[in-house]
């Protein structure tokens, strides 16, 4: 079988060949390289380890050195922007949808898939509040311009909240979405105007300072938008929807300038960046794993770079010097642009001159291995002109407080006990109930640690000054730890005592409204005459 094909093969002949190019190999656009790619192309890659889950959100610090925040999955990490290094994570109960940083830099917003919006102090590495009102998942979180009080969200409720952060309560409901809102932003130029995108189709423009939260201006983006972004002069916004990038200008009336269809799938996330010429240019990355960068003056793009991943978030530092691109694998794609060196004005400085000053620089300097080191500057008097710098003396905090700072109420209340200072005890009393955790605190208490509340509530509980607090908890201790208290020897004197307290108050109420019964008709027929 294996003879007669073999017979076949050699015995057919080829009737005509056909000659095969080669594949022509992939051009550049243009021959000549341009100075906006060679500004892109200039970014050096980083390598940040893989964060497992997608990067679902990246932001910047406005403030030197630019810190950059990356949120994926449950956490979100801080890393360095001069070395790309983690520095600090803070972990949620669900996954992050958005970051943003307060003005300062001092502070960073970050909203879950559970409807929670937490405020965080990066220095302290705790979450200073928790902001609850959101009925489903929240997607965007951000900070006005410059406004450090007030907070901006919105998330799959359709609900767009404008929170007051220091009380942790919502100003006002911007309600006139009908879908999911997953993306909005904050004016450059005035703190009290907004944008919001959302899957309707819609972007809306809103005015904080409008008491019937209605919006004052309304674009169709015609696809559900993904992203939007104000563009640097506060006039005019770019929306990013489907494969699709428009900008729009609010200030004639919502027009549309420019339309771009560069990706071949959805658009994710928009960014503006600034060139070393103080040019700005849009910058988007999309799902086909394509960077795009886009002159809107001339409607161009300009740039194009491709990742081996779908793309999910994007962040240019204020400074230029990185650019940072989030991906669906947990990959983070970093660059860091090379500096430049600063030329100086040259000087001819011959071989003598050159030696002479080193050696003069050398002499002046002082190092630690002098005596004259330690000598320095211990004779010095201030003169009239001089300005003295008094250093500021740091407020010393109680046990108590330190306590409250950690959250540890109930050592913080059995601290203060001790202490037995009763305008502190109240004042603590007071925080906890704030803090809803004032008869937690009650209901865990040792039995020395309830005596000790019980002796504070029968000497106190009756005094003026305090008694619109004492005596509710001291009902309240009674009802919650009667099983506690029944029977035991060390309470009865202090039961006993208590009683005697409360009967006492009861009779110089009782005698001082019957004084008050003598006296009011006194007071009406003096008034008539």
């Amino acid at each position: 079988m294996e003879e007669e094909l073999r017979v076949r093969l050699n015995d057919h002949q080829v009737s005509k060949v056909f000659p095969v190019k080669p594949k022509s190999t992939a051009k550049p656009v243009s021959k000549s390289e341009t100075p906006e790619s060679r500004y892109w192309s200039s970014f050096k890659n980083h390598s940040i380890p893989d964060l497992v889950s997608s990067v679902s959100a990246l932001a910047f610090s406005p403030v030197h050195p630019h810190s950059l925040a990356v949120a994926h999955s449950a956490t979100v990490s801080l890393f360095s922007s001069h070395s790309l290094s983690s520095s600090r994570r803070f972990s949620f109960r669900d996954v992050v949808s958005s970051v943003c940083f307060r003005s300062d830099g001092a502070l960073f917003a970050a909203c879950d898939l559970s409807g929670v919006v937490q405020v965080f102090d990066i220095k302290e590495r705790m979450a200073l509040r928790t902001l609850r009102s959101h009925s489903a998942p929240a997607r965007f979180v951000k900070y006005p311009f410059q406004d450090k009080l007030h907070l901006v969200s919105a998330g799959d409720d359709g609900v767009v909240k404008y929170w007051d952060v220091a009380g942790a309560t919502v100003i006002s409901d911007l309600l006139g979405h009908k879908d999911y809102v997953r993306c909005g932003d904050c004016s450059p130029v005035n703190d009290s105007m907004l944008v919001t995108g959302s899957y309707d189709h819609t972007v809306k423009l809103w005015d904080t300072r409008v008491d019937k939260s209605k919006w004052i201006a309304e674009i169709n983006h015609g696809l559900p938008v993904e992203d939007v972004v104000y563009l640097p002069s506060g006039g005019m916004i770019a929306t990013a929807g489907g494969n699709t990038v428009k900008v729009w200008d609010l200030i004639g009336g919502g027009k549309m300038v420019c339309s771009m269809e560069s990706h071949n799938k959805t658009v994710t996330s928009l960014c503006v960046g600034r060139m070393e010429s103080a040019e700005t240019r849009l910058v988007s990355v999309a799902l086909d794993g394509y960077m795009k960068v886009f002159d809107y003056g001339r409607a161009k793009v300009t740039f194009s770079m491709r990742f081996p991943a779908p793309l999910m978030s994007l962040g240019l530092s204020p400074d230029g010097s990185t650019r940072v691109i989030g991906g669906s694998n947990g990959m983070v794609f970093a660059g860091k642009k090379k500096l430049r060196d600063v030329v100086g004005e040259k000087k001819s400085l011959s071989l003598w001159s050159v030696r002479s000053q080193v050696d003069e620089t050398r002499r002046r300097a002082l190092r630690p291995t002098y005596f004259r080191y330690f000598q320095r500057g211990q004779s010095e008097k201030p003169s009239e002109e001089d300005f003295l710098v008094k250093e500021k003396k740091g407020l010393k905090l109680t046990r108590h407080d330190k306590l409250l700072k950690k959250f540890r109420h109930k050592e913080a209340l059995v601290s203060v006990l001790e202490e037995k200072k009763p305008a502190n005890v109240v004042a603590v009393m007071e925080e906890l109930v704030a803090r809803r955790k004032l008869m937690k605190c009650v209901s865990n208490m040792e039995e020395g640690e309830l005596g000790m509340l019980l002796g504070f509530l029968q000497r106190y509980c009756t005094v003026q000054r305090y008694s619109g607090l004492l005596m509710g908890l001291t009902k309240k201790v009674l009802e919650t730890r009667a099983e506690d208290i029944k029977g035991k020897n060390e309470f009865t004197g202090l039961l006993r005592n208590l009683k005697r307290e409360v009967n006492q108050e009861i009779r110089i109420q009782q005698s001082l409204l019957e004084i008050q019964g003598v006296i009011a008709p006194l007071m009406r027929i003096a008034g008539r005459s």
